[in-house]
């Protein structure tokens, strides 16, 4: 129905051009032993996220982080390979914020779930004036086309935010919720572009109508495929 292909299973390897490349990556990124020391590599991450969320990428410097972590360029160089390991870093990080609640907040497998996911997500983001956007989706409009490795990062979590989705979906066919001929992976295709976009088009006009209307549009078409002898919810046309 959506005329395009079957999505390949995901490959969470990230790849590189060498293996140097790849020890390298290894060797100069280096884990805290102590707990001081991941208190000070959580607050540099911490503040390189807030700062290239609120000015982006590449208006943030290593002075920067540095300033509002507190910290010395020989702690950044002990955690990080440079700006390049911080940013990778930062991506792993914000996702892991999204990914965290997606996973526990709601489960997705129930309409009433869905309608909540709606709800909360376009309240949010009202509440903070259309501000901000996606984390994930900030990041991926300034470094997908420049940054390859960076590229795969974002493309490998946003398809775990999408598998979320899958599965709750997935779930709910199991259960008898959607019939036989709903597709759990391309509706999950459909629900985290129609996210991305409204977020987009809501912080450029700060009007969240924009992902109100996209969630809604999406929602519809997963409505589309539910049982007859399923009630839906209030509200659910």
């Amino acid at each position: 129905m959506f005329g395009f292909r079957s999505l390949p299973p995901i490959d969470c390897t990230i790849k590189y051009k060498t293996e140097g490349e790849r020890v390298k990556q290894v060797m100069t990124t280096k884990g805290p032993v102590t707990q001081k020391g991941r208190d000070v590599r959580d607050r540099i991450v911490r503040e390189a996220a807030r700062l290239m969320q609120e000015q982006g990428v590449s208006s943030t410097s290593l002075d920067d982080i540095e300033a509002a972590a507190a910290a010395g360029r020989s702690q950044l160089y002990h955690y990080f390979s440079g700006k390049k390991g911080l940013v990778e870093a930062v991506i792993h990080y914000q996702a892991e914020g999204i990914l965290t609640s997606s996973r526990t907040a709601l489960g997705l497998s129930t309409w009433e779930a869905w309608e909540d996911w709606r709800t909360s997500t376009v309240r949010h983001y009202a509440l903070h004036s259309c501000k901000g956007g996606c984390p994930l989706g900030s990041l991926a409009s300034e470094l997908a086309d420049t940054h390859e490795e960076a590229r795969q990062h974002l493309s490998l979590n946003f398809r775990k935010w999408e598998q979320i989705f899958h599965d709750g979906l997935q779930a709910m066919k199991s259960a008898g919720l959607l019939d036989d001929a709903a597709d759990p992976e391309r509706l999950a295709v459909v629900l985290i572009t129609s996210l991305e976009g409204g977020l987009l088009m809501s912080q450029t006009h700060r009007d969240v109508t924009y992902l109100d209307v996209a969630l809604e549009g999406a929602l519809r078409l997963v409505r589309h495929h539910a049982r007859a002898e399923w009630e839906r919810p209030s509200g659910w046309r």
